[in-house]
C-alpha cells in the first residue's frame, strides 16, 4: 500500500470549435478508436517516452471527449507533473491521433473518424478548451487484496448477546454474514465515494 497515484480528469478534446490550427472534432469521431483501444496512453507533452500514468475512462458529452485516469506517482515525471497540475503551472490536455476521416471546412478541416493513439498532460494544447477540470492530492493505490485485508483487520461483526434467565424470543432468520470479498468491495466503494467528496 505504499504506491501512491493522483486522480486527474478533464475535457481531452471539444468538439464542433476550431483548433488553432483551425480543425474541428466531430462527435463521435472517435467511437471506434476506443472500442478497439479503450485505454490510449497518458503522456506528457507527447512523449512517447515519458508515460505518466494510465486512463481509465473516456466518455463524450455535449462538450467533448472526457477523460478520467491516475496518475502513477511512484515515476518521478509524473511526481513533477502532478506537482505543476497542484499548483497551477500547466492545465492542457492535448490528443495524439491519426485522422482517417475528414471534410473539408473553411477553416481547415472537419476530422470525422480519429484513431486516437494518447492523451497527454501538455503546456499548450492546441485545443484550448481542452483542459485538466480536476486533480486531486496524492493518494495509497488501495487493490483488492487491501481493502480486503482493511475490511478482515477492522470490521467485525459481534454476535447478540443472550441475558440469563431471559426467556429467549422468536427472531427471524440472520441475514448471512457478508463474505470479506462483498465486504471489501463495500468498503472500497465508500472510501472512493469519500474521497471524491475531499478533493472536489
Amino acid at each position: 500500500m505504499d504506491a501512491l497515484i493522483a486522480e486527474i480528469e478533464g475535457y481531452a478534446s471539444v468538439f464542433n470549435v476550431p483548433d488553432l490550427n483551425g480543425d474541428i472534432v466531430a462527435p463521435g469521431a472517435f467511437a471506434k478508436s476506443l472500442k478497439k483501444n479503450p485505454k490510449p496512453a497518458l503522456l506528457y507533452q507527447h512523449a512517447a517516452e515519458a508515460p505518466i500514468g494510465r486512463w481509465l475512462s473516456f466518455r463524450e458529452d455535449a462538450r467533448g471527449l472526457f477523460v478520467k485516469g491516475e496518475l502513477i506517482l511512484s515515476s518521478p515525471r509524473a511526481r513533477e507533473v502532478h506537482a505543476l497540475l497542484e499548483g497551477g503551472a500547466i492545465d492542457g490536455l492535448s490528443i495524439g491521433y491519426q485522422t482517417l476521416r475528414s471534410a473539408r471546412v473553411k477553416t481547415g478541416r472537419r476530422i470525422l473518424e480519429a484513431d486516437l493513439w494518447e492523451v497527454s498532460v501538455v503546456t499548450f494544447p492546441m485545443a484550448p478548451g481542452a483542459r485538466v477540470t480536476r486533480i486531486s492530492p496524492a493518494r495509497p493505490d488501495y487493490g483488492l487484496q487491501d481493502y480486503a485485508k482493511l475490511f478482515k483487520d477492522s470490521v467485525r461483526i459481534p454476535s447478540s448477546p443472550t441475558t440469563m434467565g431471559m426467556r429467549a424470543k422468536r427472531r427471524a432468520p440472520a441475514s448471512p454474514s457478508p463474505s470479506p470479498e462483498a465486504g471489501a468491495r463495500h468498503l472500497a466503494d465508500v472510501v472512493k465515494v469519500a474521497a471524491q467528496k475531499l478533493t472536489v
